[in-house]
């Protein structure tokens, strides 16, 4: 199990390094996207139809992209006072039980999302176009799918992550001592 734990702590590593660097991406976009939408409403005095549908577009896909590296490094708001007062071998099971459950949360989200990806192959957006007219063809409008889709990406990435909780806070369980591969991305706190 501890060789399935690496290379799954591995491959996280690796697509949610990817994940973090598409976020950043993404907000910069969204912020040069409103601060164009700005200076064209407020400097020229005529709006654009499609930066406000654009920066939610970038929003949705930022999150879907930090939202398993929050998960995955502890960054949720969480109540954490009840685990003071419970001895060290309960807190391990129920932290245990938490995380089977909210595995079993991220996969009827993700199953919701994909469906929700089906339905967004119908609905195009109402102001995004792809702009094909640059190389010569007519422009067509952005399918809501495209969108819709950051929902299952970020759900399974946060359900792969669980995955690796799940299964490093089995293997402390069965044994406390037990060195486990660690995120080398993981921000270092101070206690």
């Amino acid at each position: 199990m501890i060789f399935l734990l690496k290379g799954l702590v591995y491959f996280n590593t690796i697509i949610l390094r990817l994940g973090r660097q598409l976020a950043w991406i993404s907000i910069g976009l969204m912020v040069i996207i409103i601060l164009i939408q700005v200076f064209f409403r407020y400097g020229l005095n005529s709006a654009l139809p499609w930066p406000d549908e654009a920066a939610r577009f970038l929003m949705l896909w930022m999150t879907g992209f930090i939202a398993p590296s929050a998960y995955r490094w502890g960054g949720f708001v969480s109540i954490e006072i009840i685990f003071r007062l419970l001895p060290s071998t309960i807190i391990k099971l129920l932290t245990l039980f938490l995380l089977i459950l909210s595995l079993i949360v991220l996969i009827v989200g993700l199953h919701f999302g994909l469906k929700h990806v089906d339905s967004g192959w119908l609905f195009y957006s109402s102001s995004m176009k792809w702009p094909l007219n640059l190389i010569g063809m007519e422009s067509i409008k952005v399918k809501l799918a495209w969108m819709y889709m950051s929902l299952p990406v970020g759900l399974g990435l946060m359900t792969l992550v669980n995955i690796e909780l799940i299964i490093k806070n089995f293997l402390l369980l069965l044994n406390p001592k037990l060195e486990l591969p660690v995120d080398p991305d993981q921000p270092k706190t101070e206690k």
